[in-house]
């Protein structure tokens, strides 16, 4: 039985490849043209050193000076010595170049079309179908669109799963003067190609051995919900999921009902909203998202958490962690600005 393994890179580039039953990960990486560097492929020198990210795998033989039993504990791996049990996602600590790949590719979609779902935000909806094999990214991961009839470029967070149907799914700000909002406006209409780059970016769910903490802001929300997309059809992770979604103002909230239905289809997941601005039209949760996190929750045990959103943000809840002296847990985050809408 085939795997399924995505390459991530420190430049933020992923490539993905297919390994074969009992087959060395060095061996199907350099395979499809990944060339991790090597050396004694005896698992002594630990030059193939990188760190599996999730799945499951055995490793035939490290030596105990190149990896420790804490690096073992932390899921550091030798590629020369990894074999797969799963589909998999591994790190590697050097940029993609030094594998002589650049890790992406320039595709296009047709747009399938716009759905408007605030009044501040829409979702781009691009059919790559004409692409005969499937487009493969990690949940979480962002591609770099081309505005058409423009130079300008912006990037977005998938807000689906890859799957077979390479249909495309982009949650978008609508700024009231940016380069993509002004076409999302104006000139967009289904059939028109947009070219795009992907896969792109270090943000993505990792082996899942925690409960989970996800805090998005704003438009950080297309992010989660390709990760909430998968778990989702896998139904249960075998830990709690708890959701912090914060927007500035009620008007910005999108996306709801689709929330909803997580809380029906993924096991111990529970969504919490928080609007910053209080108003006649919200009757939840209003000020700052750390306001409103379950203490309890956070003591309980240690968690992995995620932030995607704004830099005021995802630096206010780093703050928040310090100075409430929450130890212990991993923290993965993902900031941007309005003008690329990642």
């Amino acid at each position: 039985m085939n795997h399924k393994v995505a390459f991530s890179f420190a430049d933020g580039k992923t490539v993905f490849c297919d390994a074969r039953a009992d087959e060395l990960l060095l061996d199907a990486a350099l395979r499809n043209g990944v060339n991790i560097p090597l050396d004694c492929r005896e698992g002594v020198c630990g030059t193939c050193q990188g760190r599996c990210e999730s799945g499951r795998y055995t490793q035939d033989y490290v030596d105990e000076e190149t990896l420790s039993a804490a690096d073992l504990a932390q899921r550091k791996i030798l590629s020369c010595q990894t074999r797969l049990q799963s589909d998999s996602s591994f790190y590697f600590d050097f940029d993609s170049s030094l594998c002589n790949t650049s890790g992406t590719s320039l595709l296009s979609g047709r747009v399938a079309g716009v759905q408007q779902v605030s009044e501040t935000t829409a979702i781009l909806h691009l059919d790559a179908s004409s692409h005969t094999r499937r487009l493969d990214f990690l949940p979480g991961q962002y591609a770099r669109l081309k505005v058409p009839e423009s130079s300008v470029w912006r990037s977005y967070s998938f807000a689906n799963r890859p799957d077979d149907s390479n249909q495309l799914q982009f949650l978008i700000r609508l700024l009231p003067d940016g380069a993509m909002s002004n076409y999302i406006r104006d000139r967009c209409k289904p059939g028109q190609t947009i070219e795009f780059e992907a896969p792109l970016g270090a943000f993505y769910l990792r082996q899942i051995e925690r409960p989970l903490v996800l805090v998005a802001g704003g438009t950080g929300l297309s992010a989660f919900l390709g990760m909430l997309d998968d778990l989702a059809q896998k139904g249960r992770c075998g830990q709690p999921i708890r959701l912090y979604y914060g927007v500035t103002n009620a008007r910005d909230l999108c996306e709801l009902e689709r929330l909803a239905r997580y809380e029906d289809n993924i096991a111990d997941f529970q969504c919490e909203i928080v609007v910053m601005n209080p108003s006649k039209e919200w009757l939840g949760k209003t000020g700052l998202i750390p306001q409103h996190f379950d203490r309890a929750f956070l003591d309980a045990n240690p968690v992995d958490m995620y932030l995607c959103g704004p830099p005021p943000m995802v630096e206010a809840i780093k703050g928040w962690l310090a100075t409430e002296q929450i130890d212990g847990h991993r923290l993965y985050y993902e900031k941007f600005g309005d003008s690329n809408g990642l």
